[in-house]
């Protein structure tokens, strides 16, 4: 199983399948991605990157165990995650109350290709080149112009990013919504 560039493999692997076949028994939509977190410095260089500041509604697609979602919310935009997986919303869930920002995160248990983002003016995500090709009608559909998406190591292809930069052994790339055409 495949997750931002990465195999899991012995007890780890056997665990994701097995989580799989939990999702497909409740005829739910298993996660497209596992599990594989972003590293502290990478996530304060991706909001960073982004100009991340308290009139922003960050948006974290697939937020994991919610690093991001808190990172935000404690420079004081208002945040949300959202994830398929019950495991990593319970995981985030106590990692907000734990970090006390829970005034201004929220998190959405539920599939990120069908949740509504329009909100948002920052977007996070760390997944596949070709899930953020997936997105990238969404994102263009959904966001006002000028609303920023920021990906940690993956890119949108052919949609050249405005600015990338190398945070530790890992590259960040950032991308500005256009303005509607008339």
């Amino acid at each position: 199983m495949e997750r931002r560039g990465f195999l899991l493999s012995g007890m780890a692997g056997s665990l994701a399948v097995a989580s799989g076949a939990s999702f497909a028994q409740e005829g739910r939509r298993t996660p497209d991605v596992i599990y594989v977190p972003t590293p502290q410095e990478v996530v304060d260089g991706m909001l960073k990157l982004a100009r991340v500041g308290k009139n922003d509604v960050v948006y974290d697609l697939g937020c994991g165990d919610g690093r991001i979602v808190v990172s935000a919310a404690r420079m004081g935009a208002r945040a949300v995650g959202i994830d398929i997986d019950p495991i990593r919303i319970r995981e985030a869930t106590e990692n907000i109350r734990v970090a006390g920002v829970g005034d201004r995160a929220k998190l959405i248990e539920g599939d990120l290709f069908a949740t509504d983002i329009s909100e948002a003016t920052v977007v996070t995500l760390y997944l596949l080149s070709r899930l953020n090709l997936k997105l990238r009608p969404k994102l263009l559909k959904e966001l006002r112009p000028g609303a920023r998406i920021v990906s940690h190591a993956f890119d949108m292809d052919d949609w050249k990013p405005q600015r990338s930069e190398s945070v530790g052994s890992s590259t960040i790339y950032l991308w500005t919504v256009p303005g509607k055409k008339a």
